[in-house]
């Protein structure tokens, strides 16, 4: 029996969970997971993945004249995922050493793809990320959460695509962002 500490991405990278570096994170893998992972953890009526969401985030940044450090920020808020997996915020606040491990990957993703973030930026990209929870709840589980929502211009039942192109849009939107 082999001892295997470590899972190998899609781009044949060997990332020991327990210790991620900027080495061992990669957009390639970051698009590639979060394109074929679901919200909700897979209970809205439709496929919808994170890397979806994370495109309607950036999108929706844009629309509201936010910076493209603040949209490149909405577009990889959820990067760790692609590593880590997801779990509902309902549990991941019981669990606060799943969110310990989360904020690394979070901060090792942003240090090697965006630079220093201030607060009000962190603030700006939450404010959207609940937002587009909220409208996503209500139009792929008919439910309203509780969160704090401003509307959004981002058409979220447009957006549902297949897993490659949402792939496609996510590397496209992120070499936008980044030139």
């Amino acid at each position: 029996m082999v001892n295997k500490n470590y899972i190998t991405t899609i781009s044949h990278i060997k990332l020991d969970p327990t210790n991620p570096t900027e080495d061992s994170v990669d957009i390639i893998d970051i698009a590639h997971a979060l394109s074929m992972l679901t919200r909700a953890n897979g209970h809205f009526d439709t496929f919808f993945s994170v890397a979806r969401h994370s495109i309607n985030c950036a999108l929706e940044a844009g629309s509201r004249g936010y910076s493209k450090k603040v949209q490149l920020l909405c577009l990889l808020h959820d990067g760790a995922e692609a590593y880590i997996g997801d779990m509902t915020r309902p549990l991941k606040q019981q669990i606060p050493y799943f969110s310990e491990i989360e904020r690394e990957y979070q901060k090792i993703i942003f240090s090697k793809y965006i630079g220093e973030l201030t607060d009000e930026e962190i603030r700006l990209a939450r404010g959207i990320d609940d937002s587009m929870l909220y409208y996503e709840f209500i139009l792929f589980n008919g439910e309203e959460i509780n969160v704090e929502a401003t509307p959004v211009s981002v058409n979220l039942k447009n957006s549902i695509k297949p897993i490659d192109e949402t792939k496609r849009e996510f590397l496209e939107l992120f070499t936008e962002l980044t030139k």
